[in-house]
Formats: structure tokens, C-alpha cells, sequence
């Protein structure tokens, strides 16, 4: 049963919002009586806690994977973004921008293990690129894999780039369009422009 919760309050978190969502929510949409949620979770603060933990650490996971693969630098990318966004659900409540506000505690904890993944995975990506001729050799491999972080953090924040303007799927694309066309050389150009186009058909 305590998995059962954890999954549906995860469900309905990234739904509706980490504020949004009641325990009255979620006993209702269970069937079950709130007692039984408090059998298993202390309070609220707890299910949110362990709700982006166990979200975090199935991301991380399905990273690792797709890293693994050692694909092309530029279509992991791709992949993993793809990835990212199907267990975030389109990202439609601002769940960041939620956990920020509301959870700071829990949000720093998140945002310096998101940090130490992919830290890991941006740097083995961008090394990959230089050494397959995809991505310039004179980078700063510490520096490109530090804003890449920042920027795919900061474009969370719905005032900066408000829902109505920039739909998260369509801004991770820009994003992430936007940063590979700083890092590639002409080889890896022809490759992010076939990637490009493959999406758009």
C-alpha cells in the first residue's frame, strides 16, 4: 500500500501540483481513508520528499541507460531529453517552480543531486563529441557541462519563460537546439540539422 500512495501522489503531483494536491485529494482519488495515508507517511512534507526522490532516482537510472548505449553525443541528447519529459508529464504544473516555493528544503536537496548526475553525464557527453570530431576541441568541458545545467534549470522558471509563450516541449527543443549549436563543429552540424529535421516530420 505504501507504494501504491507513493505512486499515485507522484502521479498526481506532477499533474496538478505539489501545492494543489491535498491528502483529502489523494485518499479520494485511492478510494482509501486518509488514516491509511498517515499509516504511512507522517505528512504531506514526507510524500512530496519521497515523491521526487523516487521520481529522481528512476530519471537518474533511465540516464545511466541511455549513457550506456554510448550513442552519438548529440542524439543521447536528444534521447534523454525525450526521456526526461515523458516521466515529468510535459512538465505541466511547474513542478520545479512548485518545489522551489513551497518545499525550498527539498528543492535543494533535489537540485544538488540533479546537479551531480548530470554533471557525470554532461561531462563523459561532451568529452565523447570533441573526440569524435562532433563538438569543438577547444571547449571548456567543465564550463559547458556547468551551463548546460544552469540553463536547463533555469528555463523551469515559468517567470522567466511563462507557459503561454514558451510550452515546455517546445523550449527544451529551443534550449537544447540553442546550446548544441555553440558546441558543434561543422561535422556535428550535419547531425544535429538530420536530428532536427527527423522531428519535425
Amino acid at each position: 500500500m505504501k507504494e501504491k500512495i507513493l505512486v499515485t501522489a507522484t502521479e498526481m503531483f506532477l499533474n496538478l501540483g505539489f501545492k494543489s494536491v491535498t491528502m483529502d485529494d489523494l485518499a479520494s482519488e485511492m478510494g482509501i481513508s486518509k488514516k491509511t495515508i498517515y499509516a504511512h507517511y507522517e505528512n504531506k512534507t514526507q510524500l512530496v520528499e519521497e515523491s521526487t526522490m523516487r521520481l529522481f532516482w528512476i530519471i537518474s537510472n533511465g540516464i545511466d541507460q541511455i549513457s550506456a548505449l554510448k550513442k552519438n553525443p548529440i542524439e543521447e541528447l536528444y534521447d534523454i531529453k525525450k526521456f526526461v519529459m515523458l516521466h515529468l508529464k510535459d512538465e505541466k504544473s511547474s513542478p520545479q517552480y512548485q518545489l522551489q516555493k513551497y518545499y525550498p528544503k527539498i528543492f535543494n536537496t533535489l537540485k544538488q543531486k540533479q546537479f551531480e548526475v548530470m554533471q557525470v553525464c554532461v561531462v563523459d557527453n561532451v568529452r565523447r563529441g570533441i573526440e569524435q570530431g562532433i563538438y569543438r576541441e577547444n571547449l571548456n568541458v567543465d564550463f559547458v557541462s556547468r551551463i548546460y545545467f544552469s540553463g536547463v534549470t533555469s528555463i523551469k522558471d515559468y517567470r522567466l519563460f511563462p507557459v503561454q509563450m514558451f510550452p515546455m516541449t517546445v523550449l527544451q527543443d529551443i534550449f537544447l537546439e540553442y546550446h548544441l549549436r555553440g558546441i558543434v563543429t561543422p561535422k556535428g552540424r550535419k547531425v544535429l540539422n538530420s536530428i532536427i529535421n527527423s522531428n519535425q516530420e
